[in-house]
């Protein structure tokens, strides 16, 4: 019977319909935190308390579904986005009204709506990547973080007095910069320059080269390069699990090569066999 009820509860947490189910609970989940931000009548907040009270539960159950489909229920919290999930679903038991901690339990409902994150495989390998490329983005940032310190103490030096709100000190320089890289009308800060020295374009156009054109590119290069890797990570995944109790290429290569020692020997036995007779 508990066999029974595990492998049903295996079978409906890899269901699509019942993903697509928790999906939509999800959606529901957000609308309804979205319009809580709206003025409400009160037959629409107490609708809006009934149906909280019904995504969390449905949220405790799915949970549970999850944890008790697990083969090893220590696998469970070796994910990440299990220990999120649970802790958001935990947090979200705490009552809402009368009580110290309403303002966190609304807080974390919020966060529900990350839960799509754990849900569909595609937004995971998206998350997963960018983590994974933080380490290597971090030299990126580094040397960028050099360039803007040079190029805002260089603007701080010659546009002080051209317009100290914008080039006052280094911190503002580097604001300005940040603004011009973004391009937020960068040309009027370049022209303004530009009417006391006429070559400052030099300086605005070597900046845009290093940090637009060049950093961020660097930035977007690494971030698809790990995404690959995660795509290919996940395909080999998806094969290992439809190639599980299939034969393997080495296995075949090792059921062949042990045919064949047995018909050597039979071969062999034969010929033993033959050369008795014929001595006889």
């Amino acid at each position: 019977m508990i066999k029974k009820l595990h492998q049903g509860l295996i079978k409906l947490r890899h269901n699509k319909v019942f993903e697509l189910f928790v999906i939509t609970v999800i959606i529901v989940s957000a609308l309804e935190i979205g319009a809580k931000t709206y003025q409400l009548s009160e037959s629409a907040v107490r609708f809006t308390l009934y149906l909280d009270v019904f995504i969390t539960v449905f949220f405790l159950v799915e949970i549970l579904i999850r944890f008790i489909a697990e083969e090893r229920k220590k696998d469970f919290f070796k994910s990440g986005w299990n220990i999120f999930d649970t802790l958001v679903v935990v947090i979200s038991l705490m009552p809402m009204q009368d009580s110290e901690m309403a303002l966190l339990a609304r807080l974390v409902r919020v966060f529900r709506v990350l839960r799509m994150i754990s849900i569909v495989p595609e937004l995971r390998v998206l998350i997963n990547s960018l983590f994974k490329a933080l380490p290597r983005l971090g030299y990126v940032v580094l040397l960028m973080f050099i360039i803007f310190y040079i190029y805002a103490a260089v603007g701080s030096y010659l546009f002080h007095d051209i317009n100290p709100v914008l080039w006052g000190n280094i911190a503002i320089s580097m604001l300005t910069l940040f603004r011009v890289m973004t391009f937020e009308d960068w040309t009027d800060i370049q022209y303004e320059t530009m009417d006391v020295y006429p070559m400052s374009w030099i300086y605005y156009m070597t900046f845009i080269f290093f940090t637009a054109f060049a950093f961020l590119n660097m930035v977007i290069g690494i971030v698809v390069g790990v995404m690959e890797e995660e795509h290919l990570k996940e395909r080999e995944a998806e094969l290992e699990k439809k190639n599980i109790g299939k034969p393997t290429l080495t296995d075949l290569q090792q059921q062949i090569a042990a045919l064949s020692e047995q018909i050597s020997q039979l071969q062999a036995s034969q010929i033993a066999s033959g050369n008795k007779k014929a001595g006889e």
